[in-house]
């Protein structure tokens, strides 16, 4: 027989129900338990799996020339050295802070200066990009693009480390009404050819062909003499041989020196730099940004202001006041007509970087000009809604799912 509690439920059943519950228990905490060591397992893969012991080997390309196929030799630099060189990473090292993270100013055993790009942790770009650097720059050696010395991959860190550049970035002088006195006419015009020569490599003379796709100002380093050197290939793209072209949904770069074929409908090649070239070259002569520019008669922006004194015959209007009594007029008007060339609307109008090379290299006569795109920052055909995930606020966007 068996016995019953007051409520008329068997001691046995409540015992089995008691050890029902704490089965139940167990399974759930063994169950959490085991969630979280297969994720704290995915995480470390993950974590180690996207740092490979030897990155440079682990970034090969596929060449169709078997001459190029070199193994590149990138020093790889612990974190206790690049915390010794930067002062562990002290405030008063920092130089300033971009898309992929801050960068700190170092000093090496040997004396030398170097740049140290660290990726933060909420930055906005990642390990793609940084690969983009080691890649690409590793594999490029020209005057007119910033060297890349070495590497940190260790743990959660992520560094580039580069030649320092004792002037920085040609927007910290260009656009200072104090600073931009440090730039001459002569100067400005060797930093637009040196970029064009720059440009020219990577598009033609190089054993990869690159399409930078963020050229701009703050992308442009300034060694100690002013020479010009292109940085930052983090959105960078190689092109093979049969490729003139391509198409990507996610537009990256920087609104005011994207062409409007890759603002528009996501279609970018060499042509896109040679617009970014182009906005260069009419920022640097006047002194002025692109975006931003505002004129008391109108509302067009620099490209826009550029054509309507190119058209009436007042271009030199457009220099800036503190080179206006040493410039040389007939390069400033080169300058800026081949600049207008650089960013006409339609791909097919505007030269190549071979040309452009040659156009600076002498005297002969330069076609005309058609007008530019983005012509006005009101101009509806080109409005910002239309502009999709690109920037607006001189940030570059690194979205790369489809590169």
């Amino acid at each position: 027989m068996t016995e019953t509690t007051n409520d008329g439920l068997s001691v046995l059943e409540s015992g089995s129900s008691k050890k029902r519950v704490i089965i139940v228990v167990l399974l759930t905490s063994v169950g959490v338990v085991m969630v979280g060591l297969t994720l704290a397992v995915y995480s470390y893969k993950k974590k180690n799996s996207q740092i490979p012991g030897n990155l440079v080997q682990s970034l090969g390309e596929d060449y169709t020339d078997s001459s190029q196929n070199r193994d590149v030799e990138l020093p790889s630099f612990s974190l206790a050295k690049i915390a010794k060189y930067t002062n562990h990473f002290s405030v008063s090292n920092k130089l300033g802070e971009g898309g992929f993270g801050p960068v700190y100013k170092g000093v090496m055993e040997d004396g030398r200066q170097i740049a140290v790009k660290r990726l933060s942790e909420t930055s906005t770009q990642g390990f793609d990009e940084f690969k983009n650097e080691v890649r690409f720059v590793a594999k490029l050696q020209h005057r007119n693009l910033v060297k890349l010395l070495g590497y940190c991959a260790q743990g959660n860190e992520i560094m580039l480390v580069y030649e320092y550049m004792p002037n920085r970035s040609l927007d910290t002088i260009l656009f200072d009404k104090t600073r931009n006195l440090m730039l001459d006419w002569t100067q400005r015009f060797n930093i637009i050819q040196g970029i064009a020569r720059g440009l020219l490599y990577l598009h033609q003379d190089s054993r990869l062909r690159i399409i930078h796709r963020d050229l701009k100002a703050s992308n442009i380093l300034l060694d100690n003499d002013m020479n010009p050197k292109i940085s930052d290939f983090g959105l960078a793209r190689r092109f093979r041989e049969y490729e003139s072209r391509a198409k990507t949904k996610n537009v990256v770069g920087t609104y005011g020196y994207i062409s409007p074929e890759y603002a528009m409908h996501g279609f970018f090649s060499v042509k896109s730099d040679v617009f970014s070239f182009g906005v260069l070259v009419l920022e640097i002569v006047s002194g002025m940004k692109n975006r931003g520019f505002s004129h008391h008669d109108h509302c067009d922006n620099l490209l826009g202001h550029a054509w309507r004194l190119f058209k009436d015959d007042k271009t030199l209007e457009l220099v800036s006041a503190p080179i206006r009594n040493s410039c040389i007029n007939s390069e400033v008007l080169r300058s800026l007509h081949i600049g207008l060339l650089c960013v006409q609307n339609h791909v097919e109008d505007r030269p190549t970087m071979s040309s452009v090379v040659q156009m600076f290299g002498n005297e002969g006569i330069l076609p005309p000009p058609k007008q530019p795109a983005f012509f006005s920052e009101l101009e509806p055909n080109y409005s910002s809604s239309k502009l999709g995930s690109v920037s607006v606020n001189e940030v570059t966007i690194t979205s790369l799912d489809a590169r």
